[in-house]
């Protein structure tokens, strides 16, 4: 283990902040917390990171409680929704800026150390390039290599993916997993995107009003879900329930639809996205949004009679 939050309480008001937090973190792992905008998790990473200081509780690094130390003095690392990169200096000097500033490295073997890390974020021949030059994408990467380069124990990360297109954060996503498995840095990841959560961690903090709602692994949190919100929140969902009053999560994806002119369904809604074809089906005040792939599942036509099958369902403690 290589971090411990341990009743981690962090207050602003009566209904806004982080309370009781507490979650171990195995060195290596990649961890992120999951929720809407309001939720703590980027209170949770401040804290984390020393930005600002709890008002009760313990962050534990390595054994040591480290909750009275200033960011400088951690071996944490922060990689900002904003990349907080220096605009006067080129990439390779950037990366160099945080060899300098925590190994205390002299200016030309931080230079020389940097290059390692320009290559390992696939920014090999920008080494010159000023940062007003790059794209959003590569400035992302010019940030993550500056934040690895520091020998950071834990590598914090507040939404970096969050002001790219959604087929470059697809992209640099993937990337970003792929950098981490090399590397092995511990890194703790805050989004309230569910596909980068599930796509990304070994395990997700899923948070509610500064809260822990759930922890697991991601196909533990979208099959298994704890609750209704955690259901509700990752991923699309079907409620529904049987004839003893058990309550059933039931996605999208793991419903057919049959043809049949006497069905007890009928299509009220139909959105064709190419790769998927979304339907809303209704049984008098009871409605089911299926999800079918490919070519196939674009067959069906709104007002159509037809009957469902499902697939798969997982019963909801509570």
């Amino acid at each position: 283990m290589i971090l411990e939050l341990k009743n981690l309480t962090k207050m602003y008001d009566d209904e806004n902040g982080v309370s009781n937090f507490n979650l171990t973190v195995e060195r290596g792992e990649f961890i992120t917390l999951l929720g809407p905008s309001g939720c703590g998790k980027t209170t949770t990473l401040n804290l984390i990171g020393g930005f600002l200081k709890a008002d009760s509780g313990q962050v534990i690094m390595e054994g040591k409680d480290i909750s009275g130390l200033p960011p400088e003095s951690r071996k944490v690392s922060t990689v900002f929704q904003n990349y907080a990169l220096f605009p006067h200096l080129n990439v390779l000097e950037n990366v160099a800026y945080g060899i300098r500033f925590f190994m205390k490295y002299p200016k030309k073997k931080a230079l020389s150390a940097a290059k390692e890390f320009v290559d390992l974020v696939g920014l090999s021949g920008y080494e010159k390039s000023n940062i007003g030059n790059l794209s959003g994408g590569q400035q992302q990467r010019v940030a993550l290599a500056r934040s690895i380069a520091t020998g950071a124990e834990v590598l914090l990360l507040d939404e970096p993916l969050s002001n790219l297109d959604v087929a470059l954060r697809t992209h640099l996503r993937r990337e970003l997993k792929e950098i981490q498995r090399k590397t092995k840095t511990t890194m703790i990841y805050v989004t309230h995107d569910q596909e980068e959560g599930l796509s990304l961690s070994d395990r997700i903090v899923v948070m509610d009003k500064g809260l822990i709602v759930q922890i697991g692994r991601p196909k533990e949190i979208y099959y298994k879900p704890a609750n209704l919100y955690v259901a509700d929140f990752v991923g699309k969902s079907n409620f529904i329930e049987d004839e003893k009053g058990n309550q059933y999560i039931l996605r999208p994806e793991d419903v057919n639809i049959r043809e049949n002119p006497d069905g007890k369904y009928i299509i009220e809604e139909m959105v064709f996205l190419g790769h998927r074809t979304e339907y809303i089906l209704r049984k008098g005040e009871e409605k089911v949004e299926v999800h079918l792939q490919g070519i196939r599942g674009n067959d069906f036509n709104i007002g159509a009679n037809v009957d469902i099958e499902i697939l798969f369902k997982s019963k909801l403690n509570s």
